[in-house]
């Protein structure tokens, strides 16, 4: 397993961690999903086998937030 940790803009609300959450986690290959609404950080476990850190990045972005 990896872990990364990415700075996310644009969270605002519960709605928002639910969002990321959600659609991280179904990308196969994502263990943990843990958004930090406060931080601005969105921590995620997965295995580098099955899912890449771009397709990460990509999926929140793709949610409508920006990932730095």
């Amino acid at each position: 397993m990896q872990n990364i940790t990415l700075n996310v803009q644009g969270m605002s609300c519960g709605h928002c961690v639910k969002a990321i959450e959600g659609s991280v986690g179904e990308l196969e290959g994502v263990n943990q999903v843990n958004v930090k609404l406060d931080e601005a950080l969105v921590n995620v476990s997965f295995d580098e086998t099955q899912v890449t850190p771009a397709a990460i990045k990509e999926t929140i972005e793709e949610q409508g937030y920006d990932v730095e």
